[in-house]
C-alpha cells in the first residue's frame, strides 16, 4: 500500500457534518414562483410522495431546478439520446386535457377525472359513448391494454359518467357508485339488486353491462352480479401507476447529498445492488465489515494513450452514530479493460468491494461510489450492530457466493478467511455452471467442541412439489485446533433444480445438543450460464496490520471510549513506531487524556525527523504546559512558532503559558494572534479578557 493510500486511509477529511441533516421546514406550493407551480400541475400524478416531499424540502431555486432535471432524467426510457420521450409525452397529454376536458367545469382539464385518466394511462385504445341511449345516463367507456408491470390487468375497461345526468364526467367505480347510478329511470330497481340492474343495462347498452360489473369485463365475483372488492384495488392500482416508473430513493439521497455530491452528479442517481457482512478474521482476532457495492448500469470511456476503455470510480465510506462521524475514508479506483471486455462490462457490471476494522457498536454504513464517467453515483446505506465475540461457541455466516478463489494467506482482501476468497454476487443467484460456494466462521471453540463435535449443513429448496435436499456433515477436528476457526464448503449448482433455497448451518456439541443455528438463501436459475459483476478489490499486506489497530483507535478514540482506544493506539505504536500520522493521531490522544510523560515519550520518534520537527515541538509543548512546567513550554512553542507561525493552537498554548508565567503583555499578543486567525474562539476571547484586565 502506497503511502498516499496510507493517508487517505486515515485522514478524516472528506464527508461534513451535515451530510444527512434533513431541512425540518418545507416550503408551501403557494409561495413558489410561479413555473414551479405549474410544473407540479404537469407532474401530478406522476410524482411520488417521497419526491414531493423532498421538492418542498428544497430552500432555493437553483436546487429546484436541478431537482426537476433529474426528475426527468430518472424516466427517460433513451437516456443515450437528446430527446426524453416521456417528458414530451406527459407535455402533450397536459395541453390535450386541458383543452378538451375544461368543457362544463370550472376547473382545469387536468384536474378532473378524465383529465386525471388520461394523464396516467395516455389515450385509451378505443371510446365508446352512450351519451343519446334512453335510460342511460350520459356515459363514456375507455377501454386499455395494461402493463401488467405495474400491476394492471392486460385490458380493462373505465367507465366515466355524469352522475344524475349533469355536470362533469366522474370516474366510475362498480362498488362505491354500482350499476344503480347508470341509470336514468332507477324506481323500479333497487340499489343492491345488481342482477336485475345488470340485465336492464344489458338490454340498453349491451357493452356497457360488463364493465358496470367489473373493471374487467367478464370477470365477476364468486357472488354472482356483485362488484368485487378486487374493482377498488384494480382502481387504485390504476390511479398510482404513473408513480411506479421509477425508484423514489434518489430523491431522499438528492436532498441528503446536495452540498457534498457536486451538481453535475445530482442528476445522475445510479440504483446499485449490494452485500455487507461482519466477519471475524482468524489472522489479526479482529471483526471488519465487507462489502460490495455495484451499480446497476456502468459508464465507460476510452483512454487513447493506453488504447483501453476505463471506469473512474471514487469510493467515500463513513460510519457514523446519528449525526457523529465514528470514521471515514476515500479510495480511488480507475479500473481500465480492453476493447473485447467493453461488452461484458456493460452487460455484467462492475462491482466494488472493500473492507474495514470496526469497533464494537451500532452504526450506519454509508459508502458513496462516484464515476466520473458519466457524472453518475450510487449508494449504499446499512445499519449495523458490531457485537463483541461471544465467550461461548457460536457461528458466523454462513457467506454465500459462487465460487472461491485461493490467495496468500498474507494479505488481507475483502470477503476472504484464511487463503479462500468468496466471489459473491448481490443477488446471490446461481446458474447451473456456477458453484454454490459456503464459507462460515466459528468462534470460541473449545478443546471438546473441537474433537467430537460437528456443523450441519442443510440445504432445501422451498418449492412444494419434491424439493431438493441436502445434508452434509462437517467434523471439526478435521482442521487444527484453533479457537477461531474457518470452513467452506463448495456443491455444482447443477446438483439443484432452479428454485429458491434455504441454507441453514446448525452447530452441534459432543452430546448431539444443537449450540447454535444461522441460515442463509440463495436462487438456482434456470439459465446454464448467467453473468456476474466483475469484482475490483485491492490487497491490503497483513505486515501492515498496525492499519486496522489505528482504525479501531480512531473509532474508540471519537466514541469516547479511552480505555479501548489507548489500549489500540499502543498496539498500534508497538507493531510500528515508525508510522508517523499514527504515532501524530497517538500524541493528540494522550495529550487530550492527559497522559503527558507518555506523549513526551511518543513524540520523541520525530526529534530527529526534520519533517516533523514543528509536531515535535508543538507536542513537547502542550505537554509541559499540562505538565505545569510553564518555562519548558514556552520554549518548546516558541520553536514551533518559528517554524509555523499561523497556527492557532500553538499560539493558544502559549498566550496560557505566558499567562501562569504571569508575563500578560506576551500572552495578550499571542492569544489576539490566534483571534485574528480565527475569530470564532469564545474561550480565546474569554481569556485575553481575562487577560487584559489583569495587566
Amino acid at each position: 500500500m502506497t503511502r498516499k493510500v496510507i493517508l487517505v486511509f486515515f485522514l478524516i477529511s472528506i464527508l461534513i457534518l451535515s451530510f444527512f441533516s434533513f431541512p425540518g421546514a418545507q416550503v408551501k406550493e403557494s409561495d413558489l414562483p410561479q413555473k414551479y407551480r405549474d410544473w407540479l400541475k404537469l407532474v401530478a400524478y406522476h410524482i411520488t410522495t417521497q419526491e414531493r416531499e423532498v421538492f418542498f424540502k428544497l430552500t432555493n431555486d437553483r436546487d429546484r431546478d436541478i431537482f426537476i432535471e433529474t426528475f426527468w432524467k430518472m424516466r427517460d426510457p433513451t437516456p443515450g439520446t437528446p430527446e426524453n420521450e416521456y417528458k414530451e409525452e406527459l407535455i402533450r397529454r397536459f395541453e390535450y386535457v386541458n383543452k378538451h376536458f375544461s368543457r362544463g367545469t370550472t376547473r382545469e382539464g387536468w384536474q378532473t377525472d378524465m383529465g386525471k385518466i388520461y394523464m396516467i394511462l395516455g389515450p385509451p385504445a378505443s371510446i365508446e359513448t352512450f351519451e343519446g341511449a334512453l335510460g342511460i345516463v350520459p356515459c363514456q367507456a375507455w377501454s386499455y391494454y395494461g402493463d401488467v408491470r405495474k400491476d394492471l390487468p392486460p385490458h380493462f375497461v373505465l367507465i366515466f359518467y355524469k352522475k344524475g345526468g349533469v355536470g362533469e364526467y366522474k370516474l366510475y367505480d362498480p362498488v362505491s357508485d354500482g350499476p344503480y347510478q347508470l341509470l336514468e329511470n332507477k324506481r323500479e330497481f333497487s340499489p343492491d339488486d345488481y342482477e336485475s340492474l345488470y340485465e336492464r343495462i344489458y338490454n340498453l347498452a349491451p357493452t356497457l353491462a360488463d364493465p358496470s360489473i367489473s373493471v374487467v369485463p367478464g370477470e365477476f365475483s364468486a357472488l354472482g352480479y356483485t362488484p368485487s372488492p378486487r374493482n377498488t384495488i384494480i382502481l387504485n392500482n390504476i390511479l398510482e401507476s404513473g408513480k411506479r416508473e421509477v425508484n423514489p430513493t434518489y430523491a431522499t439521497h438528492f436532498l441528503n447529498y446536495k452540498g457534498f455530491v457536486s451538481t453535475e452528479y445530482l442528476t445522475n442517481y445510479v440504483d446499485s445492488d449490494s452485500v455487507v457482512e461482519i466477519i471475524p478474521d482468524p489472522a489479526t482476532g479482529l471483526l471488519f465489515i465487507h462489502f460490495l457495492i455495484a451499480p446497476k448500469s456502468v459508464s465507460v470511456d476510452y483512454y487513447e494513450p493506453k488504447s483501453q476503455y476505463y471506469s473512474n470510480y471514487r469510493l467515500d465510506v463513513s460510519l457514523r452514530q446519528k449525526d457523529k462521524v465514528i470514521f471515514q475514508y476515500s479510495r480511488d479506483w480507475p479500473i481500465y479493460f480492453p476493447e473485447e471486455s467493453v461488452n461484458r462490462v456493460k452487460a455484467n457490471g462492475l462491482a466494488i468491494e472493500d473492507s474495514l476494522p470496526a469497533a464494537e457498536g451500532q452504526y450506519q454504513l454509508v459508502v458513496l461510489l462516484q464515476n466520473s464517467v458519466g457524472k453518475e453515483f450510487c449508494l449504499l446505506e446499512k445499519n449495523l450492530e458490531i457485537k463483541p465475540l461471544p465467550n461461548k461457541p457460536a457461528i458466523y455466516g454462513p457467506y454465500l457466493g459462487y465460487k472461491l478463489e485461493k490467495f496468500s494467506r498474507d494479505n488481507h482482501i475483502p470477503f476472504k478467511i484464511g487463503d479462500s476468497k468468496l466471489v459473491v454476487d448481490p443477488r446471490n443467484t446461481l446458474a447451473a455452471s456456477d458453484q454454490l460456494a459456503v464459507m462460515f466462521n466459528l468462534v470460541n471453540l473449545t478443546q471438546d467442541l473441537h474433537q467430537s463435535g460437528r456443523v450441519t449443513l442443510t440445504i432445501k429448496g422451498l418449492r412444494e412439489d419434491n424439493p431438493t435436499r441436502k445434508t452434509v456433515e462437517i467434523p471439526l477436528n478435521q482442521q487444527v485446533f484453533s479457537r477461531m476457526a474457518y470452513f467452506e464448503q463448495v456443491f455444482p449448482a447443477k446438483e439443484f433444480l432452479p428454485d429458491y433455497y434455504e441454507l441453514k448451518l446448525s452447530l452441534i456439541d459432543q452430546n448431539g445438543q444443537i449450540l447454535e443455528e444461522k441460515k442463509g438463501n440463495f436462487v438456482v436459475s434456470p439459465q446454464e450460464a448467467i453473468g456476474h459483476p466483475i469484482v475490483k478489490a485491492k490487497a491490503l499486506p497483513l505486515s501492515q496490520q498496525y492499519l486496522f489497530y489505528y482504525v479501531l483507535a480512531s473509532q474508540y478514540d471519537k466514541m469516547g471510549e479511552d480505555r479501548k482506544a489507548a489500549s489500540f493506539y499502543q498496539m498500534a505504536f508497538s507493531a510500528n513506531p515508525d508510522f508517523k500520522e499514527g504515532v501524530i493521531d497517538y500524541c493528540q490522544f494522550l495529550l487530550r487524556t492527559q497522559q503527558f510523560d507518555r506523549a513526551l515519550e511518543v513524540c520523541s520518534k520525530f526529534q530527529d525527523d526534520d519533517k516533523r520537527q514543528f509536531e515535535y515541538h508543538l507536542f513537547r509543548g502542550k505537554a509541559f504546559l499540562g505538565k505545569q512546567d510553564y518555562r519548558q513550554a514556552v520554549n518548546e512553542l516558541l520553536k514551533a512558532n518559528t517554524i509555523y507561525n499561523s497556527d492557532p493552537s500553538v499560539l493558544n498554548a502559549l498566550g496560557l503559558a505566558y499567562y501562569k508565567l504571569g508575563e500578560r503583555e506576551q500572552a495578550a499578543a499571542a492569544l489576539r494572534a490566534s483571534l485574528k486567525l480565527n475569530t470564532n474562539q469564545s474561550e480565546i476571547k474569554k481569556l485575553l479578557e481575562e487577560v487584559e484586565k489583569k495587566k
